[in-house]
């Protein structure tokens, strides 16, 4: 029992979670935490809006961390919840079941439940359900992209695909075979149909407007993965914003979303200022 409270204990202080905890944040108000969105323990989500006063019939951005599959956790990310709350959205902080508990799809299907969570009970906290945003970095982005563009899984969750407006991708694998790292062979080896694991083979003239971003020093998810799937969307006629930021690495990328880094590059403006222009009324 004491493993396990020290276990507990420790996770609570990583060094992201620290600084979620004590790292300045835009202003915003964090109105629910911890939500149900599905049964089991991991599946909940914590939503946060503009400070009082503000509109409603917000668009909702439902993010979603990274952490190869295998951690994260939506107490880490405050800050990202507070920074798109203080840009006029809605915002979704998500948590999915992780690796070893599951493997491909399981973690895109609670993606998907947690959407259809949003699109259900997001007016109620001001959100406009019909102008959904699918946001993430790393594996999150593969998760928000994925659900974007192979509508099966928001259609299960009985969410109409047509509602998402915009995908967002900072930084994520979207074309990643053959599978050659212990990561993607651990997530996606078991998969009957490897090509059906790729984001990219979705792309098509049904696929929502993307702001796809990444820093060209990456040498995690290297930054042909962004620049394959833009060129794919654009190619079937989607509106893409495609980005790649000078000097900026794999964790540089959801940290400069963060108001301590946001001079390393302007993701938040750019992403913003993109999504506006797609889901917000002229």
């Amino acid at each position: 029992a004491l493993t396990g409270m020290l276990a507990a204990v420790s996770t609570q202080f990583t060094a992201l979670g620290l600084f979620s905890s004590l790292g300045p944040r835009d202003p915003a108000d964090r109105v629910a935490t911890g939500v149900a969105y599905g049964p089991l323990a991991p599946q909940k989500l914590d939503l946060y809006r503009p400070k009082k006063g503000a509109k409603s019939d917000l668009p909702i951005v439902v993010f979603f961390y990274g952490g190869s599959w295998d951690s994260g956790r939506r107490q880490d990310y405050v800050w990202v919840g507070h920074a798109l709350a203080s840009q006029g959205f809605l915002a979704v902080v998500a948590d999915y079941r992780l690796y070893p508990d599951v493997v491909y799809p399981d973690f895109l299907n609670d993606g998907a439940l947690a959407v259809g969570w949003a699109v259900k009970h997001g007016a109620a906290y001001g959100g406009d359900p019909s102008r959904v945003v699918l946001m993430g970095h790393s594996a999150g982005a593969y998760n928000a992209v994925m659900l974007g563009l192979d509508h099966k899984y928001l259609v299960a969750a009985g969410v109409d695909p047509t509602v998402v407006k915009a995908v967002v991708g900072l930084s994520g694998p979207y074309a990643f075979l053959p599978l050659d790292g212990p990561t993607t062979l651990r997530t996606f080896g078991g998969a009957a149909d490897l090509a059906a694991t790729q984001p990219i083979e979705f792309a098509g003239p049904g696929s929502p407007a993307a702001f796809l971003a990444t820093g060209d020093a990456d040498t995690v998810v290297f930054p042909r993965n962004t620049r394959k799937l833009a060129a794919a969307l654009r190619d079937s006629g989607i509106t893409v914003e495609e980005k790649h930021y000078p000097g900026v690495d794999h964790a540089g990328m959801v940290m400069a979303l963060s108001r301590t880094f946001r001079g390393k590059a302007p993701v938040l403006a750019d992403l913003t200022t993109f999504l506006h222009g797609i889901v917000t009324p002229k």
